[in-house]
């Protein structure tokens, strides 16, 4: 009887490296947008099964533009969670900013130009805020931006008194983005084109800058990129600014979206943006993923909701279905991650 020779441990490694699973786990390590593509592909099968209308152009478009602002926060919330941080604060910024340009258009006569550079700069500004509360003072993220919520949003009450502005008292560049065009049997909003532009721009600087390659540096591991020569709480600072001027551009995108500008606006905006950023594959333990699949997971909550009002589900179970949504991606995000060890 011939004696078999044992396996090595490095032959089993790569026995279990090349297996089905295996190679799904690296795959989605290496394209982390390909699950949130997958997901978004079988619900807009499903929704349409369950209901014709929900593929109509005219429901499309309705999703297109009731994700636009959260999209837009996405994009921001994404750059904060690629370097492991978080951002409590986003709609606070987007009140704040949309409602300082508002009254001081409103009331001072400035130029709507001039109060959409506002918005950003204020927006920038409140950003770079969080950005020095983390670097200089080695706060935590989640308690910085905590703080700062309650901060912006108290400020942004006190400004308005509480009052809404509504879009026909404004210069009409400012409530521009709510304005469509038909883009053959869809109408698209400039909001949503605005967004698009958002997503086209960081994703690139994300993917062919050296800022970029930094981002996911800090992210995967601070130490080693400051080992590396990195100027980690430089990168940490720009990061926390950038997404800061991108919430200022969000507040004049709410404006067109919502016909005012009001201190009420996207009460659920901090929790809407970080799912989006979940669902659509970035881990929030940072270095991996992408604004393409940012975009899908806000595309994702969009047809969840719309989807499943269509089929006459309630509302709360709406609510549960995107909350499931959001522990399967992260319990996803553990399985891929687990593909270093």
């Amino acid at each position: 009887m011939t004696a078999t020779t044992p396996t090595t441990a490095a032959q089993q490694f790569a026995l279990r490296r090349h297996t089905p699973l295996r190679r799904v786990q690296h795959l989605l390590h290496a394209h982390p947008a390909i699950s949130p593509f997958l997901v978004l592909v079988i619900s807009f099968v499903v929704f349409s099964t369950l209901n014709p209308r929900f593929a109509s152009p005219n429901s499309l478009s309705l999703v297109l533009q009731q994700v636009a602002v959260i999209g837009a926060l996405a994009v921001g919330q994404t750059l904060i969670i690629l370097t492991a941080g978080i951002d409590l604060s986003v709609g606070a910024i987007v009140i704040l900013a949309m409602m300082l340009s508002a009254k001081l258009a409103e009331g001072q006569g400035l130029p709507g130009l001039l109060a959409i550079v506002l918005a950003i700069a204020v927006g920038a500004e409140a950003g770079a805020l969080n950005g020095a509360l983390v670097t200089r003072l080695k706060l935590p993220p989640f308690i910085v931006t905590l703080g700062t919520l309650s901060v912006f949003t108290a400020l942004g009450l006190l400004y308005s008194g509480g009052q809404s502005v509504q879009a026909t008292d404004l210069p009409a560049v400012l409530s521009w983005t709510g304005e469509s065009f038909p883009v053959g049997r869809f109408r698209i909003t400039f909001g949503v084109v605005a967004v698009l532009v958002l997503y086209l721009a960081v994703g690139y600087a994300l993917a062919k800058t050296a800022w970029g390659r930094h981002v996911y540096a800090v992210g995967d591991d601070k130490e080693a990129a400051r080992l590396a020569g990195i100027r980690v709480d430089r990168v940490l600072l720009s990061v926390y600014l950038v997404a800061g001027a991108i919430y200022g551009v969000t507040a004049w995108i709410l404006i067109g979206r919502a016909g005012a500008a009001s201190p009420n606006a996207i009460t659920d905006a901090n929790l809407e943006s970080i799912t989006a950023v979940v669902i659509g594959g970035t881990s929030l333990f940072g270095g991996r993923g992408a604004v393409l699949g940012t975009l899908l997971g806000a595309l994702i909550v969009g047809f969840f909701r719309s989807g499943l009002s269509l089929a006459g589900v309630d509302d709360q179970y709406r609510v549960l279905a995107v909350g499931l949504l959001v522990i399967l991606a992260v319990a996803v995000d553990q399985w891929i991650r687990k593909v270093r060890s």
